[in-house]
């Protein structure tokens, strides 16, 4: 059906539930990735050992697909804006991708559009930060390269300006948040546009990683609409061809501003596969591949726990993750990574027509992974 060939830039999990989307459509994927080990090696048709962020790896890979999207916003813009003049179509954008590498430009993007984001000035180092900082707390994070709670710190006290990072960073006033949400939307290079219900997430406060999250999220009815107001017009000010995370806080006194943005699939849609008449990955083949988009419903409440790696060695993990087998209306997901602290290494979706009995299992399932 699918003449186009796809090729995705990186190999890990996002991509290899991208591949499995795929196969079910009849659609070849090609995968550039440096990591012989990564989880994209056990589907994907093609897969091609070099590095997402070398000008020249992108170049030849590209060369030989039709359609390029990335599964991590760590490629190379370079490369893809050449392909792109070459006849290859590159879906999100090379300027979109270029926008949210960097945390500052994406802030500005979203102010530049009329988009409620968290306020917040650009720190060119350590010192700028210690002329410029007036009042604690405040959220300090990289402009690059940050990712999964790295390159995020709070600043609680002038004394953690030691601990700070030396290099380009965003400063962000403190955000007192009732709740942090993301909303999951798409586009079409038609125009068309599908957005997700909002999902609640639950962070881990030291790692600054996803612990769970859960949907449908008890919203004001108010605040749901403003959220996924907010999601479409940055599907549209991005002029989107793809999917894109909009990650949100929701304020106390039910303001919604925009946190960050992931154009790919994201960790928030992760429930989608189950809970949902079409799954954010293969929403996202529809979409770059210019088919219509699908239906986004949910079909029964649910909540997503991520497995996160304790210790390289001495850990039960495996073990515990085997007990998960045995409880109804648990999926689990498990990428196939070497055991590594605080990695992302598989997830679980509980999913019951009661969001409360979900939460229910889910808690039980929480217990087993932290061996409670």
């Amino acid at each position: 059906m699918i003449q186009k060939r796809l090729g995705v830039l990186g190999g890990g999990q996002l991509g290899a539930m991208l591949i499995q989307s795929a196969i079910g459509m009849g659609i070849p994927i090609s995968v550039l990735e440096n990591d012989p080990l990564a989880p994209c090696r056990m589907y994907a048709s093609d897969f091609v050992l070099g590095d997402p962020l070398n000008y020249e790896d992108v170049l030849a890979f590209g060369r030989r697909v039709d359609v390029i999207t990335i599964e991590k916003e760590a490629v190379n813009v370079a490369a893809l804006k050449l392909l792109r003049e070459e006849g290859k179509q590159v879906f999100p954008s090379p300027e979109n991708i270029e926008m949210v590498q960097d945390k500052w430009r994406q802030k500005t993007f979203l102010q530049e559009n009329n988009i409620a984001v968290v306020p917040g000035v650009l720190i060119p180092s350590k010192e700028a930060l210690k002329a410029t900082i007036q009042s604690y707390p405040a959220c300090l994070k990289l402009c690059r390269d940050g990712y999964d709670g790295r390159g995020v710190m709070m600043l609680r006290s002038e004394k953690d300006i030691d601990n700070a990072f030396d290099a380009p960073c965003v400063l962000e006033d403190y955000v007192a948040i009732k709740e942090e949400i993301a909303v999951m939307v798409a586009r079409n290079e038609a125009g068309e546009i599908r957005f997700y219900d909002p999902v609640s997430m639950v962070f881990n406060k030291e790692k600054h990683i996803l612990d769970y999250q859960l949907c449908p999220v008890n919203l004001n009815p108010n605040v749901s609409r403003a959220a996924d107001d907010l999601a479409i017009q940055v599907a549209k000010a991005m002029n989107l061809v793809g999917i894109v995370a909009v990650e949100m806080f929701v304020t106390f006194d039910d303001q919604v501003i925009v946190n960050e943005l992931a154009p790919r699939p994201h960790n928030s849609g992760h429930h989608t596969i189950e809970a949902c008449i079409t799954s954010q990955y293969e929403q996202l083949l529809r979409a770059v591949l210019g088919l219509p988009l699908g239906e986004t419903a949910i079909t029964a409440g649910s909540v997503m726990v991520n497995i996160i790696g304790k210790a390289e060695t001495g850990s039960n993990l495996s073990a515990q993750v085997k007990s998960l087998y045995a409880i109804n209306d648990v999926h689990v997901h498990w990428y196939g990574k070497k055991e590594k602290a605080g990695r992302k290494l598989g997830h679980v979706t509980i999913k019951n027509q009661s969001i409360e009995a979900a939460i229910a299992t889910a808690t039980t399932v929480r217990h087993i992974l932290n061996n409670e």
